[in-house]
């Protein structure tokens, strides 16, 4: 799938030296960011869930019940 990713100077400033810093394309600069920021999403919703579950352990057995 094309895409076209409008910048501003100071995001392909970025894009640039990450591009060449990796040794990678400034694409896969992009989708590596993309897939880690949902990534770390997932995680912080797990996390929160594992947080409820626990705080909240004996209301959500009364819930349950």
């Amino acid at each position: 799938m094309a895409m076209t990713l409008r910048t501003d100077p100071e995001l392909q400033a970025a894009l640039r030296m990450l591009a060449a810093k990796e040794g990678i394309s400034q694409q896969e600069v992009v989708r590596r960011a993309v897939l880690e920021r949902a990534s770390n999403r997932r995680e912080n919703v797990r996390d929160m869930i594992d947080v409820i579950m626990t705080e909240d352990a004996d209301l959500l057995d009364r819930l349950a019940q």
